[in-house]
């Protein structure tokens, strides 16, 4: 019929995230090439197999895969409902360590997993378990979230966790992530600053406090090696032979680098000068042996992967897709930021791994979960055309 005007029908598709699918394999391969160049020489020496720590952080990163793939598959309002357990079984857990634990490196904080031989970390079950229970939580709150009361309850349920994981596996740099996600998630689901903008005074305030007081004594007046730890981060040239040395050894790894880098697998400071550098101080062997260069890359990669994930947050179908995502997002920003400061003497050594980089199954196991529901999400947003 002529003059007619024909409508065409709205199609609706899904939207898949490849790029942030490539970024998540480029980062989880660079992390196997570096720590097999890492740990070559000190896997050699110990277990007479130069791809020891390869190996492990490879079967770590197939099963995280393969959950990743899994976790992307099911509907992620699936796990809103197993949050409340989830939250109770990883402090279970926590709790379990100081009876059952594995001790490694003087501290306990692995649960061995009965029949296979491999052991499990309560502390990064914990991060994910503290993402699903605040986002449906908050869920859950309703408009009860813009009163200050309501965002102190939120707060209050975080402080479990953050304490056992502190107290009972002795691990505070775990418990300072914990923490830092759950303010992260209540910041974003927040529309009143004000309550935040006062915490954030009085701890910056206690923090400069308590650095000028420790600034005042000296090494033999400290308990507890965390607070020597501060001291050494003021001056490590003082304490090289003791608390400063591993931040030293960094620090000139890094220096020694240059731009370009002496070459990958050229690193001489992970000849056993860094001790188990593979961990925590991967990324000053990075500087090493890839130089600024390959560290800016790096760094890069991750803000990539920041952004897309801010993207999905800003685009997800509803609050609780939103959330997860945020939650996801404030853990790794928090891990790079602290390692990376960490590695650089910017803030006061403490164990902070580089996600998907540094060697450590459990983490890169939950971390690829956790990727798993950022992916989820994604899949969930309609993109409509006419």
């Amino acid at each position: 019929m002529a003059g007619r005007v024909k409508k065409k029908r709205e199609q609706t598709e899904y939207f898949f995230d490849y790029t942030l699918l490539f970024v998540i394999l480029f980062l989880l391969g660079f992390g196997l090439i570096m720590i097999y160049s890492v740990s070559s020489y000190e896997a050699y020496a110990k277990y007479n197999d130069a791809a020891y720590f390869l190996k492990k952080q490879l079967l770590s990163g197939i099963l995280g895969l393969i959950a990743m793939i899994v976790v992307a598959n099911i509907p992620y309002h699936f796990w809103a409902r197993f949050s409340e357990l989830g939250y109770l079984v990883s402090a279970i857990l926590v709790i379990m360590v100081p009876f059952f634990g594995v001790e490694a490196n003087g501290a306990k904080r692995w649960l061995p997993i009965p029949g296979i031989g491999l052991t499990i970390q309560p502390a990064e079950v914990a991060k994910l378990c503290m993402i699903l229970f605040l986002a449906n939580l908050v869920c859950s709150m309703g408009k009860l979230i813009r009163q200050p009361r309501g965002m102190i309850f939120l707060m209050l349920t975080a402080i479990p966790m953050v304490v056992l994981v502190w107290k009972l596996t002795n691990n505070l740099s775990s418990a300072i992530i914990i923490l830092g996600i759950s303010v992260f998630m209540i910041f974003v689901a927040s529309p009143d600053y004000k309550l935040f903008i006062i915490l954030g005074a009085i701890g910056s305030a206690a923090v400069g406090g308590l650095l000028y007081y420790i600034s005042k004594l000296n090494m033999s007046d400290l308990e507890g090696f965390r607070f020597k730890r501060i001291l050494a981060w003021m001056n490590p040239e003082a304490y090289a032979s003791d608390v400063g040395y591993q931040t030293l050894q960094s620090l000139y790894a890094i220096g020694s680098g240059g731009v370009v880098g002496k070459g990958l697998g050229q690193s001489m400071q992970k000849l056993g000068f860094i001790p188990e550098a593979q961990n925590d101080m991967i990324f000053s062997i990075i500087c090493e042996e890839l130089g600024l260069f390959g560290a800016i890359i790096i760094i890069t990669m991750f803000l990539v992967l920041l952004w897309r994930m801010m993207l999905i947050a800003n685009n997800a179908p509803d609050l609780f897709g939103a959330l997860l995502v945020v939650g996801v997002m404030g853990h790794i920003a928090i891990q790079v930021i602290l390692n990376v400061a960490v590695v650089t003497n910017s803030i006061p050594n403490t164990g902070i791994s580089l996600p998907f980089i540094s060697y450590g199954g459990t983490s890169v196991l939950f971390l690829l979960i956790e990727m798993g529901l950022v992916l989820n999400v994604a899949k969930r947003i309609q993109l409509r055309e006419a």
